[in-house]
């Protein structure tokens, strides 16, 4: 894989920065487009900008051929089994939420208990924090390690009868952790609960099989795989998925209304209301085809050797602490450095050219476990190079003299 040729299907890396080339490390925040994606923007509205599905004429026609082509590569990127498991939303965070407003609402009862970990994102939490207090449920939390791992042994413990639905992250955004799902959603399945995986940071990294994995749901975002914002996919089961009630009322969703009664539409536009997000849709397809002809293996060793690199040039820096060392990550450093706020050199690295992602990462449990306000996030995506890796350090070390 020539970093360099791949760098130059990126646009946005040729930037300056307050006078400096742009040293990109946000990339668990959301990833850059490459100009393959931007230009299939570009073409929809430029040739073929119409509404989908109901319309006769060629733009038309064209859009729907266009917009549901993507749910194919989708049910491949992820392994589905069949097509109609695909839904769009806007994202992971939507997709929970359909699934707790949906799911969630006609299974859960006073006394239920769901079950999530010590790392979720603030999306992984707070909508089955609403759902517990509506229904009289109760939500048990997974206890986070020292090292940034799941206590899987108390993980056993807490699974029961009276468990009903384990909603787990794949991969942590705070800390890169990689969790063993397979084997999460195995032990769930044993007393009878359902599972949903967030794969908001691992469907870039890893190879997902949700049939192999066999859970129950999995909501990915198009933005963190060189996709555009404001798209993203549920996959969930046929038999739950038609069995679960509608999440929106509106266009598309319906077969028949009349003012008595209102007959729904089949999978998947049972729950897609409403305009969709066609365009990014579209281009969504063309990011995923652009992974697939790197190649994830590719994409992965890569991405390793930046994460050993960095973490090797980054626990010399006097100070510093990584948060998270987990012995199964993807390309991502979280860290702390003793006597300096996160935000502090997150300014002085912006001055220089250098993006990171600094504060709680949405992740603020979390970060009160560790008994930090935040970290500094530095994660790396396949156009990445070391030469970056070493301007960050540069420049870490020039903000400490300015600020120690």
């Amino acid at each position: 894989m020539r970093v360099s040729e791949i760098r130059e299907q990126f646009p946005i890396l040729g930037r300056t920065v307050k006078g400096k080339p742009l040293v990109y490390f946000d990339n668990a925040a959301t990833s850059q487009k490459p100009q393959s994606v931007i230009d299939a923007l570009s073409h929809y509205y430029s040739h073929y900008n119409a509404n989908i599905h109901r319309g006769i004429h060629t733009l038309a026609e064209e859009a729907t051929l266009a917009y549901e082509a993507t749910r194919f590569a989708v049910m491949d990127f992820i392994g589905a089994a069949f097509v109609e498991e695909i839904i769009f939303t806007r994202g992971t965070t939507e997709s929970i939420n359909l699934v707790a407003n949906t799911w969630g609402r006609q299974n859960i009862d006073a006394g239920d208990e769901i079950i999530i970990s010590g790392m979720e994102h603030h999306s992984n939490i707070v909508p089955w924090q609403i759902l517990c207090e509506e229904k009289g449920a109760v939500l048990k939390v997974i206890p986070v390690k020292d090292n940034g791992e799941l206590a899987m042994g108390v993980y056993e413990e807490l699974l029961s009868s009276k468990t009903k639905l384990v909603s787990i992250v794949q991969v942590s955004n705070s800390l890169g952790t990689v969790n063993p799902v397979k084997e999460m959603i195995a032990a769930a399945h044993k007393v009878g609960a359902k599972v949903l995986v967030d794969g908001a940071q691992s469907a870039v990294h890893l190879d997902i099989d949700v049939q192999d994995m066999d859970c129950d749901f999995f909501a990915f975002s198009g933005h963190k795989v060189y996709g555009p914002t404001g798209v993203g996919a549920l996959y969930g089961k046929k038999e739950l998925l038609e069995n679960m009630p509608v999440f929106q009322g509106g266009g598309e969703m319906i077969k028949e209304v009349t003012f008595e009664r209102t007959t729904y539409n089949d999978l998947p536009y049972k729950y897609e209301a409403g305009t969709p997000n066609i365009a990014d849709t579209i281009a969504l397809k063309t990011a995923l085809d652009f992974i697939k002809s790197i190649g994830k293996d590719q994409i992965r060793a890569h991405e390793a050797e930046l994460l050993a690199y960095a973490t090797a040039q980054l626990e010399a820096i006097p100070g510093l602490k990584i948060i998270g060392n987990a012995q199964d990550k993807v390309s991502l450093v979280s860290f702390v450095i003793e006597g300096v706020h996160p935000q502090d050199i997150g300014v002085l690295l912006d001055n220089m050219g250098i993006a990171v992602r600094t504060g709680h990462h949405c992740t603020q449990p979390l970060m009160k476990r560790f008994g930090i306000p935040g970290t500094v996030r530095a994660s790396f995506a396949l156009y990445n190079q070391k030469e970056e890796i070493d301007v960050l350090v540069a420049g870490l070390h020039k903000a400490l003299k300015m600020l120690l």
